[in-house]
């Protein structure tokens, strides 16, 4: 009885032992393929890593492969039939002599083997892609995506493809499987303002609102390239809204939903804050260190005259540091400024050239030699039509 305990201790000693050197090896064979080998040459993981190494170099200086190389991966296989990289260098192997199929097959394999091999993954999108299946190609790229320490990896090369109009319809079969992947893409597409067409095609209900990821960004570049009638019928169409008589959208201060620019952008920064207040009203404070805006919103005026109405409510701490001014859209300075008390007690007057296709309305503090914090609570904005176009 004792002696075969003995034999049963043993025996737990040696696989205790055996599966310390495995785990051992297994994680430097991954590092140290070399230090590997020399605990134990003939370990799967180490005659895989020493192969992968191999054609690594190999290819790096252009030189042929040993044939010894792959026949080490093969005794590899056959000891670790589980293991996916020996199909990959199969798979590698049979595109180089030509064999597509069964460079599929063998890429399919390690893939089945290790679902999170990014290595298979990008092998099978590569053999899709060159065989014209797009689609399978797509999807085998939102694997790498989903496999990728970057969430959204995929979405600039998947983005390539969606411009193409002769792919929107493999697009929208792609979103409807990958709802996540939509978002990303639609952004990525959303920096250059000639995708516009390939995003309104592309964009589902669900990422069709004021709030989705590619809406500012996408009027952003409408902007920027000067097509400020096509940025506001997109902000339109996703809940932008219509401006009213007053010519200025939301000038109650009561929407804050629809995006900028042709809503109000509002500060909250080392310049000051400026928030919405119920009742109608913006308040504003002005920290008073530096120079800056504090509200604003692109306005598309015609040429002409225009008169800016405002009250202010209750006793303003020194006003006479806030001002509004209206800018030419990508032009530094203004063509007309008016400080906060004065447009509250008279109004505000100023021209629109023809040469102003866009504008910016903006509400900005000035700093002095001291810092001198400033405070407003504005209601009853209104902008309208003045002199002989009113």
């Amino acid at each position: 009885m004792i002696v075969r305990r003995l034999i049963v201790v043993a025996a737990a000693l040696l696989l205790a032992v055996q599966v310390v050197r495995s785990a051992a090896v297994d994680a430097l064979a991954t590092l140290r393929p070399e230090s590997a080998a020399k605990v134990w040459a003939g370990h799967p993981s180490v005659e895989i890593s020493l192969g992968l190494a191999s054609i690594g170099r190999a290819s790096a200086e252009r030189k042929p492969i040993a044939k010894g190389v792959f026949s080490m991966i093969d005794d590899a296989a056959m000891k670790a039939p589980l293991s996916s990289e020996p199909f990959l260098v199969r798979g590698v192997q049979a595109q180089i002599a030509g064999d597509m199929e069964a460079a599929r097959r063998a890429f399919l394999a390690a893939q089945w083997r290790d679902p999170r091999s990014m290595p298979a993954a990008y092998f099978l999108a590569t053999y899709y892609f060159r065989s014209g299946k797009t689609l399978e190609g797509l999807q085998e790229t939102v694997v790498l995506a989903r496999l990728s320490p970057r969430a959204g990896a995929a979405a600039p090369f998947i983005a390539a493809y969606a411009k193409d109009r002769s792919n929107w319809p493999l697009m929208r079969e792609l979103f409807r499987s990958q709802d996540w992947l939509e978002e990303g893409v639609l952004t990525q597409l959303a920096g250059d303002a000639g995708n516009a067409d390939a995003i309104l095609a592309l964009a589902d209900a669900n990422h069709r609102k004021p709030g989705s990821g590619w809406v500012r960004p996408l009027l952003s570049s409408l902007v920027a390239s000067g097509d400020y009638a096509r940025a506001r019928a997109i902000w339109s169409s996703i809940g932008g809204g219509q401006i009213g008589d007053s010519l200025i959208f939301d000038p109650g201060f009561a929407q804050p939903d629809p995006p900028p620019p042709f809503n109000w952008s509002l500060a909250s920064s080392t310049v000051g804050l400026a928030e919405r207040e119920s009742g109608g009203r913006l308040h504003v404070i002005f920290y008073g260190n530096e120079d800056g805006v504090l509200a604003g919103q692109l306005l598309l005026l015609p040429a002409g005259s225009y008169r800016l109405q405002m009250q202010l409510v209750g006793s303003p701490l020194h006003p006479e540091t806030l001002r509004w001014s209206i800018r030419c859209d990508g032009k530094d300075q203004p063509i007309a400024i008016a400080g906060l008390d004065q447009v509250a007690r008279s109004g505000w007057t100023f021209q629109v050239p023809a040469s102003c296709p866009a504008q910016r309305l903006e509400l900005s503090g000035r700093s002095g030699d001291i810092a001198q914090q400033s405070e407003a609570t504005i209601t009853g904005l209104r902008l309208v039509r003045a002199g002989p176009n009113a």
